[in-house]
């Protein structure tokens, strides 16, 4: 049974993210929704920052050349560094794989390559895996019925080019708003069905 809690709020069982302990007792550190579950209990954020982690996928845009490399917006409290042999311009687009998270957040970045044309939007951070679903599932269904061109990083952007653009926002748009609920790959699929 899922319920909504927030920060402080006691859960019952195992949970492993978004949680600390106290005295054996394990509390919320976020708003979120709460589903107990069959042994693990899983506890999904309704909002929040993105904290880049090793391995990322992350849509950036480019804020500052450097001698060496660039500075990249990553939709986070914290700039990313970028070694390249490319060349790129101010708010050039890019995909790029978090290589390096420091302890003090200094993060670097690679496997980059430029994303051309297209248009970003943002969705938050926590929302992301309900944007792709499980194996893609999500994602590549709104790729196949607009024919857009979609990438998602893990940082809560979203590139998308050519294809019915508008239907392809509104249904991440849709999924964001509804992230909690349940039903919501069926839902998806009717509207994006529907003809206008």
């Amino acid at each position: 049974m899922k319920q909504i809690v927030v920060p402080g709020d006691k859960l019952e069982g195992k949970v492993d993210s978004y949680v600390f302990t106290d005295a054996g007792n394990t509390y919320s550190m976020v708003l979120g929704v709460f589903d107990k579950g069959d042994g693990v209990g899983k506890l999904d954020p309704l909002t929040g920052k993105y904290f880049p982690q090793v391995d990322d996928f992350v849509v950036g845009v480019i804020s500052e050349i450097k001698k060496g490399g660039y500075v990249v917006d990553i939709n986070s409290p914290y700039d990313a560094f970028l070694m390249s042999r490319r060349i790129y311009d101010e708010k050039d687009i890019i995909l790029a794989r978090v290589n390096n998270v420091s302890e003090v957040r200094s993060v670097s970045l690679t496997y980059d390559k430029k994303l051309f044309d297209g248009e970003i939007m943002e969705v938050s951070p926590v929302k992301v895996p309900r944007v792709i679903g499980k194996k893609n599932s999500m994602v590549d269904m709104i790729k196949e019925k607009t024919k857009a061109e979609i990438v998602v990083g893990q940082n809560g952007r979203i590139w998308l080019k050519g294809g019915d653009i508008s239907k392809a926002r509104e249904a991440i748009d849709k999924i964001e708003k509804e992230a909690h609920t349940d039903g919501l790959t069926e839902r998806i699929n009717e509207f994006l069905n529907k003809v206008i």
